[in-house]
């Protein structure tokens, strides 16, 4: 089981947005996915068309330990999804035994033959929540905005990796930083990449080949509970979404047989 948490410290990134759409692409190329929502917005199991109902349990209900992870996970449509909503965000406040920072790397240990990845949705914010992802977690992938504050909040986030490599997950790796809602034609994002390059080599990783732009149907797809590669499987957006999947897991994207185009059959004429 390879576990992948999805963060960056600043809001607005698209953490969730590529969450489910990573879990979508990895579901339809055929692995079983579990979608971790860690963020107490709940948005990612809205996206993914999670129910929502009154005593149901969420991941608020595991973190506290008054149940194990499998007895909150639902079975969506397209993944199974281990949801959350706002009692969530009190979380901080509540938990404060010794080893707070590995209840949630704990319950995935139960459920570990069940799944080959897990996904998680980070906060926006570096939280008992984050440290719990960062702790759980094999690869982090960072999206950011063609933009200087969202560059800024990778410099920040680099220190809290460092920190938990050191006392909490010796082997959490970045698995890459990805370039989100990107315009090449704009200069300030042509100079973002380039600092971006170079933090990702004080971070041990790199700069996705794959760059994920601006999209309609990417912003449309959750109001229907539908992951981009189910919503518009053959829009430009979910093409990305797809070489991102396979570039994370190190795979070439197949090439897709394209169909030959011949001269037919010889035209037929009458008898003069």
């Amino acid at each position: 089981m390879k576990i992948i948490a999805i963060t960056n410290q600043k809001g607005g990134v698209g953490k969730t947005t590529v969450c489910a759409s990573l879990c979508g692409w990895l579901t339809k190329i055929g692995k079983s996915v579990l979608a971790i929502d860690l963020d107490p917005q709940g948005n990612l199991s809205f996206s993914l068309g999670a129910e929502q109902f009154e005593n149901m349990y969420t991941l608020y209900n595991v973190m506290k330990g008054e149940v194990d992870l499998h007895d909150a996970i639902q079975h969506a449509d397209y993944c199974d999804v281990a949801p959350s909503n706002i009692t969530l965000s009190g979380l901080e406040l509540e938990l404060n035994s010794v080893g707070r920072e590995y209840i949630l790397r704990d319950q995935l240990e139960l459920i570990a033959a069940d799944y080959e990845y897990v996904l998680i949705d980070t906060p926006p914010a570096l939280s008992i929540l984050t440290i719990n992802a960062y702790t759980a977690a094999d690869w982090l992938v960072i999206p950011m905005l063609g933009e200087i504050l969202s560059l800024q909040g990778l410099s920040q986030l680099k220190e809290t990796i460092f920190a938990v490599k050191k006392y909490f997950n010796k082997s959490l790796e970045v698995r890459g930083i990805l370039l989100n809602k990107y315009n090449p034609r704009l200069i300030l994002t042509k100079e973002v990449e380039e600092l971006a390059a170079i933090v990702s080599e004080q971070l041990n990783t790199e700069v996705f080949e794959t760059k994920i732009g601006q999209s309609v149907s990417v912003a449309e797809a959750p109001a229907h509970g539908k992951p981009i590669s189910e919503y518009a499987p053959h829009s430009k957006a979910a093409e990305e979404f797809e070489a991102l999947a396979y570039e994370i897991l190190g795979r070439e994207k197949p090439q897709k047989a394209r169909k030959k185009r011949g001269r037919g059959r010889p035209r037929k004429y009458g008898d003069n």
